[in-house]
């Protein structure tokens, strides 16, 4: 959709990059080498090269996503002082298209407009263009997505802004065909009218740019009064409920018809109200909601019952047929959320979906040097010899490939009844293919099907006269040789890029459902994250986060090109990941970079005025906004994390003034969460936290002794989401003991070790067994 003040445009059309419901961000350059990640060219690309003669600015380049328009036959530009200066020289529009490397619509955007020479041409010749990475650079994703936002109905990626030399946005949109067509404006005509509009009506646009900009800045602003408290905690949390129970399909689960994304963020929310007001109707409801949602997306296609994984989100109310991409960022919130889901249940069902999820990231988006990669692609050749990518196509199966797959008799005794029969009826395979044509608009996927659990484990054992262990293992059986005829068909686009907000959420992740599921090796491969965090994504000079981390060389060449330091979301989500991996590993190191990481988010990004954490630092004079997030989305809102960060640190350190901060940034925004608090619900989770108060839960005792061991695992697999784990070893010099001098007084029995659970100054008398302990917890 195409938007600003040019009036002949309005009215157009555009799809979207497969929009989400906020935006996504990302990133800071930094490549390893000797011992560090793969070259990008070795490591399951599975994409043909499209590599012409000619090259542009971008093959200087890391981003996967510059890099793969470094071929186009446009003059492109990285964001920075050379294109601007360009456009001042030559008082040219800049043109600038913002994307990502597994981003659809981009790709298609690319192949009928940036491969055209003819576009090329017009782009040359009266625009600067100019290439932003989203991941990379989500400052500046963020205030011209704002702009996309703000003047018309959505937005999406692949993004088109048209600016000013002096970056002031005028006109913007998404995806764009080519040519024009019946229902929308093509590329070219809007590029041939935007350069005319320019030269015959320059100062117009100008004066409305700068309008809009004004009109941004003040619809903008979240703050705070110095004296302003949070909201009502019943009042939010209650209305919050109300509005998710007003958007739940019963039928399906999840919170629209469709398109349907994971909503974890969400998902939290409904298992923090329920353990306030388990003993309710409405607690009872929220849990009912959140445990059907996260069975249909695990039954349906979104889920990858091949090799594992979920992917960004379904295009239908079914949950059937999905986007393929499959987002890091989504596989570390919904680790999370599934074995919450089974510490609330105990059902096995939602262990084994957290398993799977992690079995997807450590096999096919783990470096060797202990970093996670960012995304897979949606699109891929469906064969060796394809020319053309299909969405899905590394992933869909036809009825006879999957009978040609399983051949054999499940037994001597069902000699007629082959696996690929069993395994066709459960995952609702057709001989026509699965997929409606109204899912399937380019007809990528006719003929084909998605794998969605049709029926049962129980109903599916019955049908075919089979004991449940027994279909267990021919369903296991069928997979297996599924995903080694996969691994035959060539692999998406694997982008190889390493955002430190993704990587904290994938620790996150590893480390919370490793402490859930009593799984230490989950837990170790947290702390290699986190040790490649610390090793490659932070600059110990400077006391910085870095935004990200490229593998490899790119095609040889080696840049002089300088970093980008983190952005708030880096350090959220990594003092998240850091604090959640202290309380799986109750290793004190994780703990102590926590606390510094967040006295560094503080200086960088606090507000003193208006209260809240600015999205991006202060000193990039080309960003022309500073925002706030003031949505959840495919990730918490960022501020909404720092607020649940400063209360878990101000309890491990017993700095007041943090659970002060915490404060301010809920009033802050307060309006927003009287108004809508389901836009922040990750938020409205923390407002309960904070009117609660945390419990500091204080194991006493040697971690190697099996009662220590016990009361640790009990406060581990037990669902309580306002609390801190403390284990109090006896260390005096050590970080703990230091900061929390009351740890001092609490005495241990001699044999056994003690829990104490303490909350507003207070502790409770000690108990030693588990049962004493769970009821403190709950």
């Amino acid at each position: 959709m195409l938007v600003g003040p040019i009036r002949w445009l309005n009215g157009a059309h555009a799809l979207l990059c497969r929009a989400e419901p906020k935006l996504a961000t990302s990133c800071s350059r930094r490549t390893l080498h000797k011992g560090g990640p793969l070259t990008m060219a070795n490591k399951g690309q599975g994409s043909k090269s499209n590599v012409h003669s000619k090259t542009n600015r971008l093959i200087n380049e890391k981003s996967p996503y510059l890099l793969q328009h470094a071929c186009n036959p446009v003059d492109w530009y990285p964001w920075g002082q050379e294109a601007f200066d360009k456009a001042q020289k030559e008082n040219k529009p800049i043109f600038l298209s913002v994307g990502y490397s597994t981003c659809h619509w981009c790709h298609v955007m690319e192949q009928e407009s940036f491969q055209n020479e003819d576009i090329g041409r017009i782009l040359d010749e009266n625009f600067v263009s100019v290439k932003v990475d989203r991941e990379e650079r989500p400052d500046i994703d963020k205030v011209y997505m704002t702009f996309v936002q703000a003047t018309s109905s959505g937005g999406g990626w692949p993004m088109s802004v048209w600016l000013t030399p002096d970056l002031q946005p005028f006109v913007g949109g998404t995806y764009f065909p080519r040519e024009d067509t019946m229902y929308k404006v093509g590329f070219r005509t809007i590029l041939l009218r935007i350069a005319n509009q320019w030269k015959q009506n320059r100062n117009a646009l100008q004066d409305s740019s700068e309008r809009i900009l004004t009109a941004l800045q003040s619809t903008s602003r979240i703050h705070a009064r110095p004296s302003e408290a949070p909201p009502s905690c019943q009042e939010v949390m209650s209305k919050c409920f109300q509005q998710l129970e007003g958007l739940f399909d019963e039928e399906y689960g999840g919170f629209s018809e469709g398109p349907k994304f994971p909503t974890p963020v969400k998902l939290r929310f409904l298992f923090a109200f329920w353990a306030v007001k388990r003993a309710s109707s409405e607690g009872v409801q929220a849990l009912q909601m959140a445990m059907h949602t996260l069975r249909m997306m695990g039954f349906g296609g979104i889920h990858d019952h091949v090799a594992q994984g979920f992917h960004r989100y379904s295009t239908d109310q079914t949950w059937h047929v999905p986007h393929f991409e499959k987002m890091l960022y989504d596989q570390g919130q919904l680790a999370v959320v599934y074995a919450e889901a089974f510490q609330i249940s105990g059902d096995e069902f939602f262990a084994d979906v957290a398993r799977d999820i992690l079995c997807y990231v450590s096999r096919d988006l783990s470096d060797k040097s202990g970093g996670f990669y960012t995304a897979e692609d949606a699109d891929s050749y469906p064969t060796t010899q394809s020319k053309q990518k299909k969405e899905g196509a590394f992933c869909v199966w036809t009825a006879e490939e999957i009978q040609q797959l399983l051949p054999e008799p499940v037994t001597e005794a069902l000699e007629k009844t082959t696996m690929a029969e069993i395994f066709k009826y459960h995952y609702g395979v057709r001989e026509d293919g699965n997929v409606a044509q109204i899912q399937d608009p380019h007809g990528e996927l006719t003929g084909k099907n998605v794998l969605i659990m049709r029926y049962s484990l129980e109903l599916t054992a019955a049908r075919f006269g089979l004991d449940m262990s027994h279909l267990k293992s021919i369903l296991s059986k069928c997979r297996a040789q599924l995903y080694e005829a996969r691994r035959q068909r060539p692999r998406p686009h694997l982008d190889t890029k390493m955002l430190a907000s993704w990587n904290g959420l994938m620790i996150s992740g590893f480390a919370r459902s490793g402490a859930i599921l009593g799984e230490k090796q989950y837990i170790e491969q947290a702390e290699r994250a986190a040790t490649f965090l610390r090793n490659h994504m932070f600059d110990a000079d400077s006391g910085k986060l870095l935004r990200s981390c490229y593998g490899g060389k790119q095609h040889g060449v080696e840049q002089n090109i300088p970093p980008i330091f983190g952005f708030l979301e880096d350090y959220v989500f990594v003092i998240q990941a850091l604090l959640d991996l202290y309380e799986a590993s109750l290793d004190q190191t994780w703990l102590e970079w926590a606390i510094e990481l967040q006295q560094k988010q503080d200086e960088l990004f606090w507000d003193q005025e208006g209260f809240a954490y600015f999205s991006s630092e202060a000193n990039d004079t080309s960003v022309i906004l500073r925002l706030k997030d003031d949505q959840d989305g495919a990730e918490p809102s960022a501020n909404s994390v720092a607020a649940f960060n400063l209360l878990r640190t101000a309890h491990y350190t017993g700095r007041l003034y943090w659970i002060e901060q915490c404060g301010q940034i809920l009033a802050a925004f307060s309006e927003k969460l009287l108004k809508l608090p389901v836009s922040l619900a990750e938020m409205v989770r923390v407002l309960m936290a904070y009117h609660q108060t945390l419990k500091q839960v204080v194991i006493c005792g040697d971690p190697k002794e099996e009662t220590t061991g016990k009361l640790l695992r009990t406060v581990q697999s037990t669902y309580s989401p306002h609390k801190v784990l403390i284990l109090a070893d006896g260390t005096q010099r050590g970080f703990l003991y230091k900061n929390l001098s009351f740890l001092s007084s609490l005495k241990r029995n001699e044999s056994k070790a003690t829990a104490y659970v303490c909350e507003k100054f207070a502790c409770s008398l000690p108990v030693e067994s588990i049962k004493d302990l769970q009821k403190l917890l709950q």
